[in-house]
């Protein structure tokens, strides 16, 4: 008999250069919605969204314009198992173009991370059910950001197009 949760670390498989967004939301629609939500922000952006249900059949729903990201996205978030997480796989925009528009779908309750980085879910596994209860985006930090660093950070920034 187990006593208390039990706690899991599942890698999102995705290829280099491909964003993730993962997320907590409910409802049957959830999968057209957010679909709706992504191929709103951006021109052209290829993604994949796959979506856990919580009751009923409990069944991943899935919809995207790019197959293999939509298959990555499935097998990922049935490796997580939480009912009523969706996760978003998706090329040809950064994740700062499209997190508004996902977070703004009604059903959205919850966006544990949006990146471009290589990211795990925290699970936690009791009896009759998982959560997903955090995240880990990345690495841990190394350092203190320097003086070259800030100016380097600043003239990034002004490349991509995201200050004047």
């Amino acid at each position: 008999m187990r006593v208390g949760p039990e706690f899991e670390c599942i890698p999102i498989e995705k290829d280099e250069g491909t964003s993730a967004i993962l997320g907590h939301a409910g409802f049957i629609k959830t999968v057209e919605d957010l679909y709706e939500a992504m191929s709103c922000s951006v021109p052209g952006v290829k993604f994949g969204i796959a979506f856990a249900e919580a009751s009923g059949p409990c069944l991943v729903r899935s919809e995207g314009n790019d197959e293999g990201l939509r298959t990555q996205a499935e097998r990922s978030i049935l490796k997580i198992g939480a009912g009523h997480t969706f996760l978003i796989l998706f090329t040809g925009a950064y994740p700062i173009n499209v997190i508004t528009n996902v977070r703004h779908v009604s059903e959205v309750a919850a966006v544990y991370c949006a990146t471009s980085n290589p990211v795990q879910a925290i699970v936690a596994n009791i009896e009759n059910g998982r959560s997903v209860i955090g995240i880990i985006d990345g690495l841990s930090s190394r350092a203190i950001e320097s003086k070259s660093d800030k100016q380097y950070r600043s003239r990034l920034l002004r490349d991509l197009g995201y200050k004047k």
